[in-house]
């Protein structure tokens, strides 16, 4: 974990499953509010890992860079690129797949054994084939998944360079690729 933040909210809300509303904007057709359930029980690292980024303000402004329609939605290069440092690379362990990647449901993506950052996906689909890939779900969408199905795809065989995402932030997004959706905030609620 990031060094020098005082996480004990964080460790708070971990003790059981909590909710997180996502306000979506830019999508096809609108604004939309997505709300998940987290599961600590399924993926303790990641949901962690989670809790943490919402903590930061980390999904704030944050933009849908990868979209294949009738698989994923993926999304965690920041709006601001110190963030991704801070994060970004700051791998965590894997956690075991306790829950299968069904539709609806939010999986870390993870370039390799123990390297998950900050990217993380929503199954479009029931994708049970990640599971033995060990792409363990720590969330499920509960309400609003038809928001997230209305995410600009524009993009889908021609989206953003993930390293000048990374390195540039919205400054590159916003500018090369101003048709994304993206997270307006990320909020937890009691």
């Amino acid at each position: 974990q990031p060094e020098g933040d005082d996480l004990s909210p964080v460790a708070a809300v971990m003790a059981q499953p909590y909710t997180v509303l996502l306000e979506l904007a830019a999508l096809d057709g609108g604004d939309g509010t997505v709300t998940l359930e987290v599961h600590p029980e399924w993926a303790p690292l990641g949901a962690q890992r989670f809790a943490e980024l919402l903590h930061a303000k980390y999904f704030d402004g944050c933009r849908f860079h990868r979209v294949v329609p009738g698989f994923i939605i993926q999304w965690g290069i920041p709006a601001d690129p110190q963030l991704y440092s801070r994060f970004g690379d700051q791998k965590i362990k894997d956690d075991p797949v306790q829950t299968s990647n069904r539709k609806g449901t939010v999986s870390f993506a993870t370039s390799g054994p123990n390297a998950r950052g900050s990217q993380m996906f929503v199954n479009l689909a029931d994708n049970t084939s990640l599971d033995e890939q060990g792409f363990a779900p720590f969330a499920v969408v509960v309400d609003g998944m038809e928001h997230f199905e209305r995410v600009h795809a524009g993009y889908a065989n021609r989206g953003p360079d993930q390293a000048q995402a990374k390195q540039k932030g919205n400054a590159y997004l916003a500018r090369d690729f101003p048709k994304l959706s993206f997270i307006q905030t990320a909020t937890t609620r009691s």
